[in-house]
């Protein structure tokens, strides 16, 4: 018989930002009721980023309290990363999934981790979310992994294999083979 977790054992992730150097949106997912409407969202961003904005999160990831939550935070170029979750979360839970979505970022945009850069790939980025975590469930850490489910997502099938890389070519072949043997 099999056991399962319950929904409370599991860590929960409340929200991912990656703000700009201004406190401006980039890329948001939200997994928590606690800010009902956009203005709430608007308004704990700002907020997150004012109470964060002076300190040095250039080298590692920092961590601070703001309204009951536990963030986990990390500066790269002009670029803000904030993992947030409840107060009786673990902070080496959130920082991993930190770690995994900015490594996933790093990889996706080929260290050109900047502003421009990511709002270009802005798709990639929202893509990582999506594997990183789903309905605040964390399911993947891993910056390679994740940044390697994102890649697979984002290959164009409808492109010709010359125009692919090999492992895109690859990726796409075996797609194919599985559609063929699922028929």
């Amino acid at each position: 018989m099999a056991t399962f977790l319950s929904r409370e054992a599991c860590p929960t992730i409340k929200n991912i930002l990656l703000l700009d150097s201004e406190g401006k949106r980039v890329a948001v997912k939200y997994y928590s009721d606690d800010w009902p409407t956009n203005s709430a969202k608007l308004a704990f961003e700002k907020s997150v980023f004012t109470k964060t904005q002076k300190t040095n999160a250039r080298t590692e990831a920092e961590i601070t309290m703001l309204e009951n939550n536990i963030i986990v935070y990390k500066f790269v170029q002009d670029l803000h990363f904030f993992v947030t979750g409840g107060d009786d979360e673990n902070e080496l839970i959130l920082a991993t999934v930190l770690q995994g979505f900015f490594d996933a970022v790093t990889l996706l945009l080929r260290n050109n981790v900047e502003q421009r850069e990511a709002l270009e790939n802005l798709d990639l980025i929202l893509l990582c979310l999506d594997e990183i975590v789903d309905g605040g469930i964390v399911l993947e850490t891993d910056g390679n992994v994740i940044a390697g489910k994102v890649a697979t997502h984002s290959i164009d099938d409808g492109a010709p294999l010359s125009e692919q890389t090999i492992s895109q070519a690859l990726a796409t072949a075996r797609e194919h083979l599985t559609r063929s043997l699922l028929r």
